[in-house]
């Protein structure tokens, strides 16, 4: 039995996915399992990360854990689920990262919050792997509505650049780790297999889509109004802004080989990510 946090999300989707695919038995912890929506062979419990009574049961007889936190609670949360389970007996705990965790200049939140949760699992004597994406191409799809409505994307920093990866790649880079031999104390930063700016995205999607979009180069005040408007909280739209500026450094660009090396196989690129996605850019 494998256990997936943050089930619901991009990653934790994906991971779901490859382990029911490979016929592995799957159980999701989520605060509402009434509307996870997840598939019907998954065991769907109700588990809070931040009360650790709470996930012992949902850690009985589960073999590896794959560990998704986000926000402000990343160290606790990774804290108090490694602890339950080292005392339920998991084996491994493949834990999703930042990929600026290993970047001890990082100071900016998120990876500060996945360096402390890194730590507290590495200190509870688990089985640990860690995987850092370096970001997410799923990032474009937060360009939807504007894409359909207006064939505009508007981003900060657009000459920014990072060596985006496809969710699917991570997650399958986590089941591995998860399920086969070798991963044990691996740190692996996840890569697509070219780095790309936002203005460079947007040319893709224009040829994905056949119609001309323009790029718009926003304000980074603009741009974390736009997450507060949405309903984003302060301190995770300044952790986020913060993130999204390190795309102007050189370690983001970086290309890894990680994806090839674990899977056998090369990093799905930007352009056959936005082909399998070009309906969510389209008007409906």
């Amino acid at each position: 039995m494998f256990l997936v946090t943050g089930a619901t999300g991009t990653v934790g989707r994906a991971v779901i996915d490859r382990l029911l695919a490979a016929d592995h038995p799957v159980r999701a912890i989520t605060r509402r399992p009434e509307s996870a929506g997840l598939p019907a062979s998954v065991e769907v419990v109700c588990a809070d990360l931040a009360d650790p009574g709470s996930l012992s049961p949902a850690l009985a007889g589960v073999r590896g854990v794959f560990a998704a936190t986000a926000g402000t609670e990343i160290p606790t949360h990774d804290a108090n689920l490694a602890a339950a389970a080292v005392a339920a007996g998991v084996e491994r705990l493949v834990k999703l990262s930042s990929g600026r965790a290993g970047d001890e200049a990082a100071t900016d939140p998120i990876p500060a919050w996945h360096r402390a949760g890194e730590r507290a699992v590495r200190a509870s004597g688990i089985g640990w792997t860690m995987v850092r994406p370096m970001g997410f191409m799923s990032n474009a799809l937060h360009w939807a509505h504007s894409v359909r409505e207006t064939g505009t994307v508007r981003a900060p920093f657009g000459q920014g650049r990072i060596a985006v990866v496809d969710p699917a790649d991570i997650a399958a880079v986590a089941v591995a780790a998860l399920t086969e031999p070798g991963h044990a104390g691996e740190i692996y930063t996840v890569t697509g297999p070219q780095p790309l700016s936002p203005r460079e995205q947007t040319e893709t999607l224009a040829e994905i889509l056949g119609r001309p979009l323009r790029f718009e180069e926003i304000s980074p005040e603009r741009a974390r109004a736009e997450l507060l408007r949405v309903g984003v909280e302060p301190a995770m739209a300044a952790a986020i802004m913060a993130l999204r500026a390190t795309a102007l450094e050189s370690f983001t660009s970086v290309v890894h080989p990680t994806v090839e090396h674990v899977t056998g196989r090369s990093p799905r690129t930007f352009r056959e990510w936005a082909f399998d996605h070009r309906n969510s850019f389209t008007a409906v």
